[in-house]
């Protein structure tokens, strides 16, 4: 299904995040934190994705860039969302966080390769 083993970890943590965020208490606060992580969740995936496009290498950074950002958005979403003392939901937030910290750490390399690249062009 997908080009990029990247594209479907990417793929797999945005389908985790909604199975997590099925399982929440929707008071209002929690409403508004889900929506958003929902989004930001998503948004990683389909940036890479489009990066992979590779319109030109100033669009390949861009995405990148955005997948990065949304994976840090995701992070700080999934860390407000309430749990409410559920053990198991506290274990599941745990992990999705430290996935959110890990593609963030892979963008941020993939960044850093591509500016590497571009100063020995120069």
């Amino acid at each position: 299904m997908f080009e990029h083993p990247l594209e479907e970890r990417c793929y797999q943590f945005a389908k985790r995040v909604r199975a997590f965020t099925r399982k929440l208490k929707r008071d209002t606060e929690n409403f508004e934190d889900i929506k958003q992580v929902t989004r930001s969740s998503g948004s990683v995936g389909a940036n890479y994705i489009e990066a992979n496009e590779n319109v030109g290498p100033g669009d390949l950074r861009y995405r990148i860039k955005v997948s990065r950002k949304e994976a840090k958005e995701s992070m700080h979403f999934l860390g407000l969302i309430e749990v409410f003392g559920n053990k198991e939901l506290e274990v599941e937030r745990n992990w999705l966080v430290d996935e959110a910290g890990q593609l963030r750490k892979i963008f941020s390399a993939m960044l850093k390769k591509l500016d590497d690249s571009r100063s020995k062009d120069k």
